[in-house]
């Protein structure tokens, strides 16, 4: 709440209007916010899941696709056919620009989000991608999706947490840092970095290669004992 506040002091100062800034030695802690996303386990949980309603299943299905692209809601929205291309490595990947910033995104498809292409290929018009409806409707559709899902959080779901688990789910798999950032779009790798999420799946997966590498080495300490 404070932020509007600075801005409007700093804007005073600016003009002359005032000449002392009563919050110049005030320092704006910037609390960390709680970025939902689900594990794999969840999304497989979403997957197993079928629906009556064909528009319940769209979302569900382009809340999927965005896990494994990374893209967000209104960039999946936005998405046309002249977008996805094969790439220099054989690969289709899509290369677009993000809506709300302009940066490149540029992410190779894979298998489970080239299906859900394939999907809405003959019901898709005027060349985009998928037929896409609204942002709330994705969102309160999510909410019952997630109820039959049995998937149990303690924030509501929202179409934006499928952006987050991408960022979550590939640094977990080990993706670099800077890969994953490239991918979403980011400026800068500071923005990628809340995504980043030290997981029990992660400590457990880093775990796994300690071990391995200490294998030899352990058994020889065992014996010596």
């Amino acid at each position: 709440y404070m932020m509007p506040l600075c801005k409007m002091i700093d804007i005073a100062l600016e003009k002359d209007l005032i000449h002392k800034n009563p919050f110049r030695e005030y320092e704006i802690t910037m609390q960390e916010k709680d970025r939902g996303y689900l594990l794999k386990e969840e999304i497989e949980q979403l997957l197993s899941c079928t629906f009556k309603s064909k528009t319940r299943e769209l979302v569900r299905d382009l809340f999927v696709f965005s896990c494994f692209t990374g893209l967000s809601y209104i960039d999946i929205k936005q998405l046309k056919k002249n977008q996805i291309q094969t790439f220099f490595d054989g690969n289709r990947w899509i290369l677009s620009r993000r809506q709300k910033t302009s940066n490149p995104s540029n992410v190779r498809i894979l298998p489970i989000a080239q299906k859900i292409i394939d999907k809405y290929e003959s019901i898709s018009k005027n060349d985009f991608v998928f037929p896409v409806p609204s942002n709330a409707s994705c969102n309160l559709h999510l909410r019952e999706i997630c109820l039959k899902a049995g998937i149990n959080k303690t924030q509501p779901l929202s179409f934006h947490w499928a952006r987050h688990t991408f960022g979550t789910l590939f640094l977990t798999e080990g993706v670099p840092l800077e890969s994953v950032s490239k991918m979403m779009g980011h400026k800068n790798l500071k923005t990628t970095q809340i995504y980043a999420k030290i997981t029990n799946e992660k400590i457990s997966k880093d775990m796994e290669k300690i071990a391995c590498k200490f294998n030899d080495f352990g058994e020889r300490l065992v014996a010596s004992l």
